[in-house]
């Protein structure tokens, strides 16, 4: 099998393939490579690696070189080197009064020509340009329109989310994006919420529209009704990238469930047989409830338990309780002990006191 070395070029949307012709390259080298356009340099993304022979659709370019530290030095002056000329490149087309808007200048690390970008809704006669700009940078001339969103990748930016773009950030082919992948995710059709710095909508929808999809294939439809120890409990929203569904109880209390703890009732796999497909559960058992963190679920629970005859106690643990338990035993027992010596000596003294009087009698008695 062929040995190929992925190279990313500044320009371009994706990796493409070359042949290291044997050479101690690796990932994060810069290589001059021998293009279509002309002698290029491009940054290496992957170490080389063999790939099957029909993945080629045309015979591999090969790897010149790797790149030394003047052709590093070279690259730089020909990046500001295009950066000064978009100057020149805007007058222009201000002068020529032509509907595009420059986008960037590459000069070819070769010198075979200049490739100058530009965006525009619909086709540009640029040969009076292209006459104009060879006059001023007297080299061959080569002019590429771009759509808004390659546009968006070469400038770069940072979108809604705070991250850098995904175009510039991620690169590769831009594929379709449409309306149903936002709502497949359950988000607001609202335009300026969807859509892009390029005005496109953006590429993360297809990201996780994947994900978003199998869930939903595999989790009950929402509004669908879940049997509970508690009673019926109603889906009220999915939170897809933890798989996790919010019901809610007849009571009001709100509680959330993983998907892969709930199970299938015996009639929900009957119909899954009859109907020959996958059996969606529609119930959460006991203990799934138990190891649920809400206070909430628990005295609903205990509530429960208590209907049923089950002596559950008051529910507080002896940490939660203001009075401990022992110590107050030992209190009822010390109030017991002086409680019996008081009423003791009670006796003792109304006894003393009855023996005073009947003493007291006999020596009034004649």
């Amino acid at each position: 099998m062929p040995v190929v070395v992925p190279v990313k070029f500044a320009f371009a949307s994706r990796d493409l393939w070359f042949d290291p012709q044997g050479l101690d390259i690796v990932e994060a080298d810069h290589a001059i490579c021998s293009t279509e356009r002309g002698t290029e340099i491009g940054l290496v993304t992957a170490d080389p690696f063999e790939v099957p022979e029909d993945e080629l659709s045309a015979p591999l370019k090969p790897v010149l070189r790797i790149a030394t530290d003047d052709d590093l030095d070279y690259a730089d002056e020909l990046a500001q080197r295009g950066d000064d000329a978009m100057e020149d490149f805007r007058r222009l087309v201000k002068q020529n009064e032509l509907d595009m808007k420059p986008v960037g200048v590459e000069y070819l690390f070769g010198g075979e020509k200049v490739v100058f970008y530009f965006a525009a809704e619909d086709r540009v006669d640029f040969r009076q340009l292209v006459k104009d700009l060879s006059s001023c940078f007297h080299t061959r001339i080569d002019m590429r329109q771009i759509g808004v969103r390659d546009e968006t990748r070469l400038v770069g930016g940072y979108a809604h989310c705070g991250q850098e773009l995904c175009c510039t950030r991620f690169g590769g082919q831009f594929e379709p994006v449409s309306i149903r992948m936002a709502k497949e995710q359950d988000l607001p059709l609202n335009s300026a919420k969807i859509s892009g710095v390029c005005g496109r909508l953006m590429c993360c929808l297809r990201y996780e529209f994947e994900a978003y999809k199998d869930f939903k294939s595999r989790a009950p439809k929402k509004k669908t009704l879940i049997d509970t120890p508690l009673g019926k409990a109603k889906i009220q929203e999915y939170n897809t990238p933890r798989e996790q569904l919010v019901l809610r109880l007849e009571s009001g209390k709100v509680f959330r469930v993983n998907l892969s703890d709930m199970t299938c009732s015996e009639g929900c796999k009957k119909r899954a047989e009859e109907q020959g497909c996958s059996c969606r559960p529609d119930c959460v058992t006991r203990d799934i409830l138990e190891r649920i963190e809400s206070p909430d679920i628990a005295l609903a629970l205990m509530e429960l338990d208590r209907e049923a005859g089950i002596d559950v106690g008051d529910g507080l643990s002896r940490a939660d309780r203001l009075v401990p338990e022992a110590p107050a035993r030992h209190r009822r027992q010390r109030s017991g002990e002086h409680g019996g010596e008081e009423r003791s000596q009670r006796g003792q003294r109304g006894r003393g006191g009855d023996d005073r009087g009947q003493g007291a009698a006999d020596e009034q008695a004649p």
